[in-house]
């Protein structure tokens, strides 16, 4: 005890303190600081406790005092407090104990003295210490506060938080204005997150003196927290101003706000000038490291290093920089060092966000070695310390990455789209999105991800490429556009173009049917090598042409496929024969689009190219198989097959391939064995082997040569049963709902069976790879089944045009059927012989054409009303069916072809029994033509005569309708003569009619006035009736012209005026009404008209002229019609 605690004396009775070189600075310090709570304990001007060696503690009632070491504190605190308690010492002196306790590490004896310095006993006792009281109140809440604050758990944290609280308030009780507390309960609010109410504290504070430097921090640390960056560096530079001694931490803060305000050069020097004050200050080096990286140079990134490095040798649990320094190796791939410094990184921190920097970087690790399990569950980790994902988002799509790889789309689904809420237009995640979705079975939202992506980035050759991929099953031609996008994209950068690619492009050219566009990329995608000169003669030398077309022996050219001398030779005359590998997909491209061009020799030599550097591939020896099968030469066929099953001998496609042989050779039972063998080597996952075991059990169904009802019935269930497991697994499949339709159709369900069959058609319609003849003529054969023959024959005819150039004699056997059934016998017959001249020893086809003759014959004798051509060519079919049935007869392997003879007997005096009754039937038809032709002989005459008569009766008319015409013309012309002669008489007479006049009116005075009466009357009826009149004059124009031709010869030389005015139609009206009705002499009444005329007045005179005129124009109006 005495070594700690020293008895002294002093001089003036007052505790003395003792200075040390100990402070904030130091590593203590650093690694528990507390709030400013604990550091506003010396205002007033107060003794710098922390500046203490030793501190004096005075014995009650005596001038001595106890001297008690700082550094040589007891471990158990009862001893010091025992002390404290028994001398009442004053409060401060336990607050400095007890934060000295705190420095050294020693933190229960720090809680416990601090504890019973606010225990009711201590309050009671110093119940007037207001001050002292409520410093050891907030030194214990701003303890709580950062024990929650670091604190993990939660149900911890919030116990510490309630501590805390409870402290703070009780210093309130003390005094609610204390500056202190509120800003203690400041940082208790930030810690726990509210800063609203944190803001409320610091602000209460800073209302009552908005100098306090404590407030003021707390201040600008809301503000910072709120994104209000320029608000709290402008505190930050205030709390410099009024305080600016204050630590180097404060200018840390200003360096931090500039940073985040984008202005990196000003945020530098404030962390430069950090360290200048403090060399040491881990956080300012760490920050100036991040600076430097901000610059993305070579030499930015070095320096940044380095200061990382210098922080860490200062102070090596620091995790930014731990964690900065294991991106570093990260990249440089020193994965080991990554680990460590993560692990170090989590055990040195308990912040949240900087935790999930640790994880992240020490899942990436294990991400890029391949370990995925470890990698998902430090992703998982590091997710898990994240608030939100705004604040740190890439072990979101980290772990999204690995459960991609793990195949967990829906987890991975879910973390890529929270990835894209926080950066919706990230083309990296769209993508892995749209290939989620296609996984998903989900093709719509994959293309509209990957639409999005390209629409965001159109010059992103990969985006392209993906939305290709998608859309080469659904869409081959938009998938031709985006790889052609994608091709141009990268040639524009001067990028190489992968063979993968045009291999794509050249694959849709094929399946769209352009074959030369096809070709095209093919080459562009191999470029030169030997293919170059087997392809094209013309670039052949002429020692490569003369050891290609090398004379081969007779023996060797059956087995032609399996020859590789050609390349041996090749060699042997120094031309190099070299095939990358990566270009083996391309070539055997190439080579089926020279098969599907019928270049069956070119692409024969690319497969045995292939054979010849890579005996391992498969696919050549399968379709040198093919191309063998369709020359005929099954066993070549076989023998290439086995040499595949050599290599691999659970191939399901060559296993599939030799079934189909072994059926053709009619082996039922290896066929059997090896569909199977087929189908057990996918594991039941070959849908192939699955459809050949169907179309096994459908053949053995319908076998003629044992046909029996149950054996028949169990074998077409099975192949049904067969077709709707492949359809369940594939629903596109076409060979199985084709097939499916097959059983369907043999049951009788032929509406269902057309059904499947037009939708199977449909869709193997926009295929050049899918050929599927089969179904164009089942569906032929469903209509003749139904009795729809027109368009079962369209279905024939269409199928024989379209897949077999009209060349094949089955499918003209079929449509010759249906030709018979609808009985079109010539039709049927032009069939059956041009399937004849196609297939000349098929005598099926023969005896066929037979029968169709003797049908023709039998129904044309059978008419009611036949020609005599019909029932000639019913004689002379007969005699061609009588000839082919006895070619029939005489052949001599009849039972080979399925003839009975009988039969064909049995035909042929069928025929001769027609051939007798058609010789009746040809002299009636003859007798019946000769009468039927007598009789169209005389309509003909009859028609003849007829015709004649009409036409002399047209003639007629047209002449009568001429001379009409001319009678007319010669009427208007000499009534314009006689008009004119008219005229010229009227003129010549006027003289002499006005010296008569007086003697006139005065014989005639009576009379005239009576006559002038009726003149009047009788203009009146003339007026109403000028259109009637010269209607019927019109109709007897030819008498009034013969009248008039007359009229003239006979009064040439003794015309009157009166005759002549009448004949023109201008007569006096008053000339009718001299006698009262009673006809008179022309000259009478000439003479009565210019007597009574002559009475009257001139005024009266005046109107009598006007029918004349009236007259006159309807004259002329008649002359114009």
């Amino acid at each position: 005890m005495e070594n700690i605690f020293d008895i002294v004396p002093s001089s003036n009775g007052k505790t003395k303190y003792l200075t040390t070189a100990d402070d904030d600075a130091g590593e203590g310090a650093r690694k528990n600081t507390l709030t400013p709570a604990l550091r506003d304990c010396r205002r007033e001007q107060k003794p710098n406790f922390e500046s203490m060696a030793c501190v004096y503690i005075p014995v009650q009632n005596s001038e001595e005092e106890v001297r008690v070491a700082l550094d040589q504190l007891p471990r158990d605190a009862t001893d010091i407090l025992d002390i404290l308690k028994a001398e009442q010492a004053p409060l401060d002196l336990w607050l400095i104990i007890a934060r000295e306790y705190f420095k050294q590490g020693k933190v229960e004896q720090f809680r416990q003295i601090l504890e019973e310095g606010s225990s009711p006993e201590i309050d009671e006792y110093y119940a007037d210490v207001r001050y002292e009281r409520i410093a050891i109140l907030n030194a214990l809440g701003a303890y709580f506060s950062y024990l929650g604050k670091i604190e993990t758990k939660q149900k911890e944290k919030e116990d510490h938080f309630i501590l805390a609280t409870k402290y703070y308030n009780k210093a309130s009780r003390i005094d609610m204005h204390e500056p202190s507390t509120w800003v203690g309960k400041g940082q208790l609010l930030l810690a726990k997150g509210d800063v609203d109410q944190a803001f409320s504290a610091f602000k209460i504070v800073l209302d009552g003196d908005r100098d306090n430097v404590p407030a003021l921090l707390g201040h600008a640390c809301v503000e910072f927290n709120r994104g209000k960056y320029s608000s709290s560096l402008e505190m930050y530079k205030r709390v410099l101003q009024i305080y600016p001694e204050c630590p180097a931490a404060v200018r840390l803060g200003i360096g931090l706000c500039r940073y985040k305000l984008g202005q990196f050069e000003r945020a530098k020097q404030a962390f430069e000038r950090v360290l200048q004050l403090d060399p040491e200050n881990v956080e300012a080096l760490v920050a100036l490291g991040i600076v430097d990286l901000q610059s993305n140079e070579a030499s930015g990134i070095r320096g940044a290093m380095e200061k990382m490095q210098r922080a860490f040798d200062v102070y090596p649990y620091c995790a930014t920089a731990l964690n900065y320094l294991a991106n570093h190796f990260f990249f440089t791939g020193q994965h080991f060092l990554v680990e460590q410094l993560t692990e170090t990184a989590l055990a040195a921190t308990t912040h949240g966000s900087t935790r999930a920097h640790s994880y992240y970087n020490l899942a990436r690790s294990y991400h890029s070695k391949g370990d995925y399990e470890k990698a998902g569950l430090y992703y998982m980790a590091s997710v898990k310390e994240v608030n939100k994902p705004q604040e740190f988002i890439l072990p979101f799509y980290g772990l999204g990455q690995v459960q991609l790889k793990l195949g967990d789309f829906k987890s991975s689904l879910s973390n890529f789209e929270k990835v894209l809420e926080v950066y919706p237009e990230n083309c990296e995640t769209l993508k892995a999105v749209a290939h989620i979705y296609l996984q998903l079975n989900q093709p719509t939202k994959a293309h509209e991800a990957l639409k999005k992506a390209v629409r965001i980035d159109p010059r992103d050759p990969e985006a392209f490429l993906d939305l290709g991929e998608l859309l080469i099953s659904t869409d081959s031609g938009a998938a031709l556009d985006a790889f052609k996008t994608a091709r141009n994209l990268l040639k524009k950068a001067n990028e190489e173009v992968s063979i993968e690619l045009l291999n794509n492009i050249g694959v849709i050219h094929f399946e769209r049917g352009e074959f030369e566009l096809a070709q095209q990329t093919f080459k562009e995608a191999l470029g030169d090598g030997i293919w170059v000169k087997l392809i094209d003669s013309e670039a052949q030398s002429d020692s490569f042409r003369k050891v290609l077309h090398q004379p081969m022996d007779a023996s060797l050219a059956a087995r032609m496929y399996k020859d590789m001398q050609l390349f041996h030779n090749l060699e042997k005359n120094g031309i190099s024969v070299e095939l990358p590998w990566d270009k083996i997909t391309t070539l055997s491209n190439l080579a089926r689009l020279f098969e599907q061009l019928h270049k069956t020799e070119t692409a024969s030599i690319l497969y045995r190219l292939i054979l010849f550097k890579f005996p391992e591939y498969v696919d050549a020896y399968l379709r040198l198989a093919a191309i063998a099968k369709a020359r005929n030469n099954v066993p070549l066929s076989i023998e290439l097959i086995r040499d595949a099953l050599e290599v691999d001998e659970k191939n399901p496609d060559a296993l599939c391939m030799l079934g189909d042989l072994e059926l053709k050779n009619d082996d039922w039972v290896k066929a059997k064995d090896t569909f199977r063998a087929a189908k057990d080597a996918s594991n039941g996952k070959d849908s192939y082997a699955t459809l050949c075991l169907g179309n096994w059990n459908y053949f053995a169904a319908v076998r003629s040569e044992k046909r029996a009802p149950k054996l028949e019935a169990t074998h077409l269930e099975k192949a049904k049963e067969l077709y709707t497991k492949v359809l369940v697994e594939r629903p596109a499949n076409m060979y199985a709902a084709n097939g499916a339709g097959v059983v369907l159709a043999e049951k009788g369900q032929f509406d269902i069976a057309k059904e499947l069959f037009t939708q199977v058609q449909e869709a193997a319609s926009g295929s050049v790879f899918v050929q599927m003849p089969d179904v164009w003529i089942n569906l032929a054969h469903v209509h003749f089944a139904q009795g729809n023959f027109p368009l079962a024959i369209k279905m024939y005819q269409n199928c024989l045009r379209k897949f077999y150039y009209n060349t094949d004699s089955q499918i003209l056997l079929y449509l010759a059927r249906t030709h018979y059934e609808a009985e079109q016998w010539q039709d049927c017959k032009k069939t059956l012989l041009k399937a004849i001249h196609l297939a000349p020893s098929n005598y099926t086809l023969r005896f066929d054409t037979g029968v169709t003759l003797q049908k023709f014959s039998a129904s044309t004798l059978q008419k009611t009303k036949r020609s005599v051509d019909e029932v000639r060519a019913t004689v002379a079919e007969l005699k061609n069916a009588v000839r082919l049935f006895s070619q029939l007869s005489a052949a001599s392997n009849l039972q080979i072809h399925g003839f009975d003879e009988k039969k064909i007997e049995t035909h042929v005096g069928y025929c001769k029994h027609l051939l007798e009754a058609a010789k009746v039937h040809c002299d009636a038809a003859e007798l019946e033509d000769q009468q039927n032709r007598h009789r169209l002989e005389l309509a003909r005459q009859a028609a003849i005569r007829e015709e004649e008569s009409r036409l002399a009766e047209e003639q007629k008319k047209v002449k009568l309708e001429k001379r009409k015409q001319e009678d007319e013309l010669k009427k208007v012309m000499q009534q314009e003569q006689h008009l004119e002669r008219i005229k010229e008489h009227w003129k010549s007479s006027s003289g002499s009619k006005r010296k008569d006049r007086g003697q006139e009116d005065e014989e005639g005075g009576q009379g005239g006035e009576r006559r002038r009466r009726k003149s009047s009357n009788k203009k009146r009826k003339r007026d109403k009736k000028t259109m009637d009149d010269d209607q019927q004059d019109y109709e007897e124009t030819n008498y009034y012209q013969t009248d008039n031709q007359t009229n003239d010869n006979d009064n040439d030389d003794n015309d009157n005026p009166q005759d002549l005015l009448a004949a023109a139609g201008l007569e006096d009206s008053d000339a009718d009404d001299d006698t009262g009705g009673a006809p008179s002499s022309n000259k009478g009444r000439r003479i009565q008209g210019w007597s009574e005329s002559e009475e009257d007045e001139p005024e009266k005179r005046q109107p009598s002229s006007s029918p004349v005129r009236v007259n006159s124009a309807e004259m002329q109006l008649s002359d114009g019609e």
